[in-house]
């Protein structure tokens, strides 16, 4: 599961982006401006925000080490700052003057990538800060960027929709048209692929587009037999362009952001959807997770940066049908009982109460112990209760994959129909919102705060979302 923790409101503009270190996040912003805060309390730091910049900030990243922050600019400059003073090291000016719209370091902290808006890609030596080689793709402004893992390989994505594979001295390797309507971001995920001959590397790498769509690929790279780009899957959920992708640190998990305010984090083993976020009002630009713990950071037109954190070590640690048997199994007899009435046998409700049955001895129920240790003489009731049983049995199995926990009412704690989004933000089923209204306070059901209006506004992107969920799930 994973849980709204912080939100961050500094920003007197739309978010642009946000990275992490091991101690440190980064936001900026169209403000000119970024913003650094410790993970530890979510404080802003004293000598935040850093000015420099003369026009929107686009970009921001960590060094691996942590100790460098980089931060470019439409101003046409690419900064480097030290991460812990605030101290500006050097300006580093795209060569032409071009709008810098994205920028990330090599694996090794030795390099640094920054991409324009004329097409441009520059690697800086990021301890000489000198030009150490460029390039520039055919059509379309750089948008995105990325080094692989052991950083052999650098990939840049354009506004034309190309993807574009560079080596180690930024000799062109490759292009391939991966987003027909042009890319927004793309990343690798930390975590190599195993398999393969001696020397040969694979890695995974995720781009998005205007397309809406999100693109898996599988990089394979060695000195002896070359470069190969291979398409895998095609990830899909969001109803409009997707601006942003990430990937987890153990390369399990894959976070999108889009133009359809919510954000989506996949399971990259299977392609299931794990959760879908819909807290943001505007559309999401940006989403990182942290390198060191369960924690993501996604950004917004509406100005602010929500942190999550999940519940769980990993995104698969127990699937939903053994969670929700164990549910079941720990139902005492008072459970059990209010499920009869639920399910319209409440006449059984004493014949249950009488041999103590609880929800262990109810899973394992079957049509001799019903009419021989039950005493449930009918035959038509007894396949009653056996079928209804036997539905609570399936409802764990075809749920293997887990309910996203954002698609659970609060109030209810079951699968929403009519998500609403109320004024605190959240969504609930618009049923038992209204109900709460009716009869309760006009507070939160989250908050315990007094609602600033009693308007609910249908949360249609929620809706799909979870309508995609069933028809994947419930079949």
């Amino acid at each position: 599961m994973v849980k709204l923790v912080h939100t961050l409101a500094d920003h007197g503009d739309d978010v642009s982006c946000c990275a992490f270190s091991s101690s440190l996040l980064a936001t900026c912003s169209l403000d000119k401006t970024i913003r650094l805060y410790s993970l530890s309390d979510f404080a802003e730091l004293p000598h935040s925000p850093l000015k420099f910049h003369t026009y929107a900030v686009h970009c921001c990243c960590f060094s691996p080490s942590g100790h460098i922050l980089a931060s470019c600019s439409t101003d046409g400059t690419t900064v480097l700052w030290n991460a812990h003073s605030g101290q500006p090291l050097t300006v580093m000016e795209q060569p032409g003057g071009s709008p810098v719209r994205v920028c990330c370091f090599s694996p090794d902290s030795a390099y640094l990538a920054s991409g324009a808006a004329d097409g441009s890609v520059v690697v800086w030596n990021a301890q000489s800060y000198k030009l150490y080689r460029c390039g520039a793709v055919k059509d379309g402004s750089l948008v995105a960027c990325a080094f692989s893992p052991e950083g052999s390989l650098l990939v840049t994505g354009s506004s034309s929709g190309d993807l574009t594979v560079w080596d180690g001295r930024m000799r062109f390797l490759h292009a391939e048209k991966a987003h027909d309507l042009g890319i927004t971001c793309c990343a690798f995920s930390p975590q190599p692929l195993s398999g393969g001959e001696q020397g040969l590397q694979f890695y995974r790498l995720a781009s998005c587009g205007q397309d809406c769509e999100i693109k898996l690929w599988v990089v394979s790279f060695s000195h002896a037999s070359g470069f190969e780009l291979k398409y895998k899957c095609t990830l899909r959920g969001h109803c409009a362009p997707v601006l942003a992708c990430a990937f987890s640190h153990d390369g399990q998990m894959l976070v999108s952001g889009s133009v359809d305010k919510s954000v989506i984090i996949y399971d990259v083993g299977t392609q299931s959807v794990l959760h879908t976020l819909t807290q943001h009002t505007r559309y999401v630009t940006t989403c990182a997770f942290a390198p060191n713990t369960l924690l993501l950071a996604t950004g917004s037109m509406d100005k602010t940066v929500n942190i999550w954190q999940f519940d769980l070590e990993t995104p698969c640690q127990g699937s939903m049908s053994d969670q929700l048997k164990q549910v079941i199994e720990d139902w005492s007899e008072e459970d059990v009982s209010t499920w009869l009435r639920a399910e319209g046998l409440e006449h059984l409700v004493g014949i249950f109460q009488i041999n103590n049955i609880d929800g262990r001895e109810l899973l394992h129920l079957t049509k001799e112990s019903l009419a021989g240790d039950l005493k449930i003489e009918s035959l038509g009731l007894r396949s009653k209760v056996l079928r209804s049983i036997e539905e609570l049995r399936t409802r764990a199995d075809s749920l293997s994959s887990g309910i996203p926990d954002e698609f659970i009412c609060p109030i209810t704690r079951e699968l929403m129909k009519d998500p609403v989004i109320a004024s605190d933000g959240y969504s609930y089923e618009r049923e038992a919102m209204e109900n709460w209204i009716h009869k309760k306070k006009r507070t939160s059901p989250m908050t315990n705060l007094v609602l600033p209006s009693l308007i609910l506004t249908p949360n249609r992107t929620l809706k799909m979302a979870i309508n995609r969920w069933l028809e994947t799930h419930q079949k």
